[in-house]
């Protein structure tokens, strides 16, 4: 596999991780689908959203594949009064991610960001290396302030 950007950020900044391929399904994108193809427990397993507040703008959020983003709860953390999720066709141009591919590691600028807490409960957890069929597991802690993201609730 050839290195993507988040890999070499992640190789720049002396931060291990393991990479974790797998087929792509075109029809099923999903992250549980992921989690039973890989073996991975889904809760260790986070994928990434991304969206607009009212106020701050684009926000990146990452919750476990088995979970429900609580807008709500999103908008609370951020300090907005509403946050939707952009479109997928806005994806690729904001972020240089694709849908199924999106790291919170490499976008193309820099954007608050939030995990939600149950992160906190594994030493371990997966994010997306930034394309489809590959994901990086690698330690919390140094995810977390690697890419200075707030931990919060933010799931239904």
């Amino acid at each position: 596999m050839n290195k993507t950007n988040a890999m070499r950020q992640l190789d720049k900044a002396k931060i291990d991780y393991m990479p974790i391929e797998y087929e792509v399904n075109e029809n099923d994108l999903s992250g549980i689908h992921i989690a039973e193809q890989t073996g991975l427990d889904p809760n260790i397993m986070f994928k990434t959203l991304v969206a607009r507040g009212d106020k701050r703008g684009p926000l990146v959020f990452c919750i476990p594949v088995n979970a429900e983003l609580d807008l709500k709860k999103c908008a609370k953390a951020a300090g907005d009064k509403r946050v939707e999720l952009i479109a997928v066709k806005e994806l690729l141009g904001l972020t240089g991610y694709i849908r199924g591919g999106c790291s919170p590691i490499g976008m193309k600028k820099t954007f608050p960001t939030f995990i939600d807490e149950t992160a906190i409960l594994f030493d371990e957890i997966t994010v997306s290396a930034g394309v489809r069929g590959c994901q990086l597991m690698l330690d919390r802690e140094k995810l977390i302030n690697f890419i200075q993201a707030n931990i919060c609730d933010l799931t239904v």
